[in-house]
Parts: structure tokens; sequence; C-alpha cells
């Protein structure tokens, strides 16, 4: 079973704190060994002195509790001299157990909804968003980001079958449009605004602009002299007769034009809310203007000026891909940066954001809460735990080195009060 990259021991402070652990281990080893030597000594001498009797007691007494901590720390990772005693190795033996735990634990108290939420209502997502995107150098970062991701993106849509499946339901949908409605309601819109006023001058305008042309005018007297009897065209009646028509109808136009109250606009307007409801309630219309429509989408041109304009979008984002060409990744950059400053800017934008996100995260941890505590279960037990319990040794077995240095304190004190509560008893 492999050990996460993690667990390696090759940082620097890693080698200290091993060396350092191996000095302290040393050290207490021979504070052990230091106690049990006074020990032997003080016995050997007690005939000599009764001061030896309290020497030998605080000295077998740091001894026993020296050996008992080294027994209990030694305990807590492996087996004592590598012998089978019960209750020891407990962190290899409770792998299982304490992976489970762990899991349970932190599922329980880190993930559960109250405290998950009051710790992401404590982040102004809106804010570090809008201070991530008014920095130019991270906007141009995601600008070049997602022109990579472009062309992909675009090879991935045609192979997909997208493109057909995005255009069938374009298609549909402009085919379920009833469009005499909609032209009706926007005319009469036009009309209730007075903007058909505005298009009777110009229709004005550009009929009085035409016949006043000389060919229109010779165009007009030429169908005027073949209609004319032989006798009047002796007398040129037709140059008459377009003078005459043209003067009376550019009198007439500029009547209307500067005339608002003029009847023919009257009569204009009655005629255009007529069409406008014809348009909206006879289904001759509507069939024509849906048939219309039908034509329209049907023709081939339609499509091949679709795939005409996709070639070229594609093609642009290959170059703007490749740096071929900035105009794409300038105006993303631009882009990103105002709506940075647009966010940092709209305190009310950046709440609902926050908000926003925060219900997202706790709905996706409240679901996810479980999975995560058994993800954790499943990775503590597939540790090593040899290495796991070297690592651990590493960080902490300083700590527990100074545990024996107080038991031999702790117990030598013991032996000592107990030897002179004795040494009193017995002088009594």
């Amino acid at each position: 079973m492999t050990l996460p990259a993690t667990f390696v021991i090759d940082s620097p402070g890693d080698a200290a704190r091993a060396a350092e652990l191996r000095r302290v281990k040393l050290l207490a080893t021979s504070v052990l060994a230091a106690t049990f030597a006074i020990f032997l000594a003080a016995r050997t001498l007690l005939p000599l002195h009764p001061v030896f009797g309290f020497i030998a007691a605080f000295a077998e007494a740091a001894t026993i509790g020296g050996l008992a901590d080294w027994y209990a720390v030694v305990a807590l990772f492996k087996r004592p001299l590598g012998l089978p005693i019960p209750h020891t190795a407990i962190i290899q033996s409770n792998q299982h157990r304490i992976a489970d735990k762990l899991g349970e634990f932190i599922e329980k108290h880190f993930l559960e909804a109250a405290p998950v939420e009051a710790k992401l209502r404590q982040i102004d997502f809106g804010a570090f968003i809008a201070d991530w995107l008014r920095d130019h150098k991270r906007s141009e970062d995601l600008a070049r980001f997602a022109l990579r991701l472009l062309p992909e993106a675009v090879a991935a849509t045609e192979t997909s079958g997208l493109m057909t499946f995005v255009s069938r339901r374009i298609t549909a949908q402009l085919m379920a449009i009833d469009l005499a409605p909609l032209a009706a309601g926007t005319l009469r819109a036009f009309v209730k605004e007075g903007r058909h006023s505005g298009l009777l001058d110009d229709i004005l305008r550009a009929v009085h602009q035409t016949m006043t042309q000389a060919e229109t005018m010779a165009m007009i007297r030429e169908k005027i002299r073949a209609e004319l009897p032989t006798l009047l065209k002796l007398y040129r009646a037709d140059k008459f007769l377009v003078n005459k028509i043209v003067a009376s109808a550019t009198a007439f136009f500029e009547e209307v034009r500067n005339d608002p109250a003029h009847p023919f606009r009257g009569e204009f307007d009655r005629m255009v809310l007529t069409f406008v409801d014809r348009l909206g309630t006879d289904p001759s219309y509507a069939e024509r203007i849906q048939g219309l429509k039908r034509d329209l989408l049907a023709r081939p041109e339609l499509a091949g000026l679709a795939r005409h304009i996709w070639a070229n979008a594609r093609s642009f984002f290959e170059r703007s891909a490749s740096g071929e060409t900035q105009v794409l990744e300038q105006y993303l950059v631009r882009m990103f940066v105002k709506a940075g400053e647009a966010l940092a800017g709209d305190a009310e934008l950046r709440t609902e954001i926050n908000q926003g996100l925060v219900t997202v995260l706790r709905t996706v941890i409240a679901e996810q809460k479980s999975g995560v505590s058994t993800f954790i279960s499943d990775q503590v037990k597939s540790w090593d735990m040899g290495q796991l319990i070297s690592l651990i040794e590493i960080n902490i077995g300083r700590d527990l080195q100074y545990i024996r240095f107080n038991g031999s304190l702790i117990g030598g004190l013991a032996g000592l009060a107990l030897y002179t509560l004795e040494y009193l008893l017995r002088l009594l």
C-alpha cells in the first residue's frame, strides 16, 4: 500500500525534528539508566549511612516511573521490545475504528449546517471576486485561459452533434412563434408613439424627390405620349400634362408635410390602424406571414449563411487562442476588469452574490458531508500506519518523550515521600 506523498519525510524541518527526537530519546534513556545506576549504588552504600536509603528510594521510584512511562509512550505506537503484549500498538490495532470515528467526528462537529453557514457568512465572496477581477494581470490570465479552451469547446460542439441539436431547436422555436400578433402589437405601438407620421413624411419626401428627377419625368412623359391622340402630340400636350401632374403632386406632398392636421394624415392613420387590426385578427394575413416565415427558414441560402458565419467565428477563435490576434483577448480583459469595478461599486449585488453562494455551498456541503466522512475514513484506512506513526512521532514525539522525564521525576518524588513516611513510622 503506497503512502500519500504528503507523508514523505524530505523537508529540512522534518529532518531537524527527527534529529531532535533522537536527541531527546537518548537523553530520556540516559536519565533512566542514570536513575537505575544511582539506585544500585545507593543500595550498596546504604549500610554506611541512612541518607543512602532516601537516595535509593528516590532512584528506585524514578526508575520505575521512567520505565512505566516509556512503556506507555511506546505502547501507543508500537509493541514494546516487539513483544505481543495485549493492548499495545494501540494506533495500529485500532486503525479502522479510528478512521471511522475521525470521519464521524468531522461530519458531526465540522460539517453541521449551523457552523458551516456561520463560517460561510463571514466570507465576502462578492468583494473577493471584485478584487480578483479588477486586478488587470489576473483578468489577463483568465482571458488567456478562456481563449485556450475555446478551440476545444468549438471542436467538441461540432463533433458532439450539439450544433445540429441547437439549430433544430432554434428552427423549431422560430416556427412556433406566431408572427401575426407580434407584428400587429409592434405596429400598434409604433402608431401609438406617432412614429408612423415620420414614416409618412419620409415616404412623401422620397416620392417628391423621385418625381422631380429628369429620368422619372421623361418616363412619365413617354407613357402619357403613348396614350394621347396623335393630334395632341403635335401641340406638345404631353409635356404640359407631365408638368401639371408633377406640380400638383409636389404641391400636395408639401401641403401634407407642412400641415400636421391635414385630412390625408387622418386617412393614413385610419388606413394603418385598419391594417394593424386585420393583421392581428384576419387568419389569411396570419397564414401569409407564416408562409413567408416557412419559405425563409427553408431556403438553403440561410443554412449556408449560418455555416459561413460559424466557420468565420471558429477561425477567429483559433487565431485568438494562438495569439495571432489580440482583439478578443483585449475585449475579454476589459470586460472582466469592468465587471470587477462594477461589482466593487454595487454593494447590493455583492450581498446577493454572497447570499447565493452561501445557500449553494451550504446545500452542497449538507448533501455531501456523509460522502466527505466516508472519504476521510477510507483514506485513513488506506494509509501505511508504520510510516504514518513515524511521521506522528517526528512531529509530537519530542513532547511525548518529556512524559518519560516527568514520570521519572514524579515517580522519584513519590517514592521519596513514601520512604520518608515509612522511615518516620519506624522511628515512632
